[in-house]
């Protein structure tokens, strides 16, 4: 199990209705709940677990937790940079990307196209577009989103920076051939504390990303 999730956090790292009144959002925690599919009989995948956004102004965080295992991800899209904070049955590491990575990953998610279907449902108390992304290299997962909500930061996660609202459900793949699917159970628009996103200074072993990489091996 603990391969699947250093897999998962190598390749980690949602009706349109014009006329609901749209909401500019500064600040959030949105709470997904992840459900694995599509897995093959020799790979067990990834559990069950819960994935939470925050945002405020430029900065974001996510926060991913399975049973033993806690991944954090700051992301200060000012500054473009990415910290990743692990916490895999007690042994705690932290590594960070710059900004050429993080540019390198926003090239990516800027090609991706959306393009909506037909259906629609509500979650988490909002009206959601059912749409597919299709990337440059060919890839495409679904989302739903709500038009309701939209991100002053548009780079508070940036596999949606193209997209007109921000999503309540959505899909992630892995090189496996299997995905997580995230739906969203809550939504909380108050102010998120700043202490949400500052780095720890202790507590941590800092690796290269390579060495992160061979952990996953």
């Amino acid at each position: 199990m603990q391969k699947a999730l250093f897999t998962f956090l190598l390749f980690v790292v949602v009706t349109t209705n014009q006329s609901y009144a749209q909401r500019l959002v500064s600040d959030a925690k949105i709470v997904y709940n992840m459900q694995s599919t599509g897995q093959s009989a020799t790979d067990p995948g990834l559990p069950a677990g819960t994935l939470t956004q925050y945002m405020k102004g430029h900065q974001s965080r996510v926060d991913i937790d399975f049973t033993e295992v806690h991944i954090c991800y700051l992301v200060n899209s000012k500054e473009e940079t990415v910290v990743t904070l692990i916490n895999s049955h007690g042994d705690k590491y932290l590594t960070r990307a710059g900004k050429e990575e993080y540019e390198k990953e926003l090239k990516l998610y800027s090609t991706a196209q959306f393009k909506d279907l037909a259906e629609t449902k509500k979650i988490a108390g909002y009206n959601c577009q059912k749409a597919t992304a299709k990337l440059a290299d060919g890839t495409t997962f679904d989302v739903y989103y709500t038009t309701e909500l939209v991100p002053e930061n548009k780079q508070y996660n940036r596999r949606f920076v193209n997209l007109k609202g921000i999503p309540l459900q959505f899909e992630i793949l892995n090189k496996n051939g299997g995905k997580m699917t995230m739906e969203a159970v809550s939504v909380d628009l108050n102010a998120v504390p700043g202490s949400y996103f500052d780095v720890p200074k202790v507590g941590y072993k800092e690796i290269s990303r390579e060495e992160l990489a061979k952990m996953g091996s």
